[in-house]
């Protein structure tokens, strides 16, 4: 059985989230050469090529994709597992902005393990629409954000320092519902400025479909509670979908697309609690 070593892991993931080997490297504390040895390394050991070299830019291969997955879990883990056993331990505040539906959906599989691990450690949540969070009004009040991309192309996700995936948007309403089937959509969404908001206004008028926003609800809660009664129609990302709701599959409705998504901190300011946190949520996202 063959055994992943946890630095070329980390090496393998941080050259991806930096765009490039130089970035890594400096980030790393190691040379470039140094970096570049140990991913050849790792595509022996795994029989795979994992970045794609004839591309002008970093751009990994589907064998890379698959370990970026894996590998992100893995040194989450092996950080919790030393994290657990640091002396001292890591402690602090984190003032933590997330978008309400990925709070609700998010939170709950990584706050009790991250909690266990690092008691000592407070964690503030805000929950607010990504514009607001990363406004020039806000966005120094948090350590750590979570953030929504809207159109992101190949191109523009090298380019968002530390993104992570991107996330099909659906139509979602009350199991059983027939809502979407009437003639003028009842839409229920998060105020201005959501991303879903507008791309669902924006998709639906290039069919000019008729719709009205019956309910403007900040928080996936109150949203949830709408559409539970059948009253209207909303727009997810897939990934946050909550089990008692259902994905609309419809040719009356139109497909939505996609949106980035991204942690967003102060590279000079971040301090170990910081990527912990960062850690943790990547993982959870994958």
């Amino acid at each position: 059985m063959k055994n992943l070593p946890i630095e070329m892991l980390r090496s393998f993931v941080v050259i991806n989230e930096e765009g490039g080997f130089t970035a890594a490297a400096e980030k790393l504390g190691r040379t470039q050469p140094a970096i570049s040895q140990q991913i050849k390394k790792l595509e022996l050991l795994l029989d795979r090529p994992l970045l794609d070299r004839a591309s002008s830019k970093l751009a990994l291969t589907p064998a890379g994709d698959s370990l970026l997955s894996y590998a992100r879990q893995i040194l989450s883990l092996n950080d919790e597992a030393v994290g657990f056993f640091a002396t001292p331990p890591v402690s602090g505040r984190i003032r933590f902005g997330i978008p309400s539906e990925f709070a609700v959906t998010l939170l709950p599989k990584i706050v009790s393990r991250f909690a266990k691990a690092y008691p000592d450690v407070s964690l503030e949540v805000t929950c607010d629409l990504s514009r607001n969070l990363l406004s020039e009004e806000q966005r120094h009040d948090y350590d750590l954000v979570l953030a929504l991309h809207d159109k992101v192309t190949a191109q523009q996700q090298r380019s968002i320092r530390h993104f992570i995936k991107t996330d099909e948007l659906v139509w979602v309403s009350g199991v059983g519902s027939r809502a979407h089937l009437q003639e003028t959509l009842p839409l229920v969404a998060a105020p201005s400025g959501c991303i879903y908001r507008q791309r669902a206004l924006h998709k639906l008028g290039q069919l000019k479909r008729s719709c009205r926003i019956i309910y403007t609800i900040p928080d996936l809660t109150g949203i949830q509670a709408v559409i539970d009664e059948g009253l209207g129609i909303t727009v997810l990302a897939r990934s946050t979908v909550p089990a008692d709701l259902s994905i609309i599959d419809s040719p009356q409705l139109p497909k939505l697309g996609e949106v980035g998504i991204s942690l967003q901190y102060r590279e000079q300011e971040k301090n170990t609690a910081v990527q912990v946190l960062a850690d943790y949520i990547k993982a959870g996202l994958i």
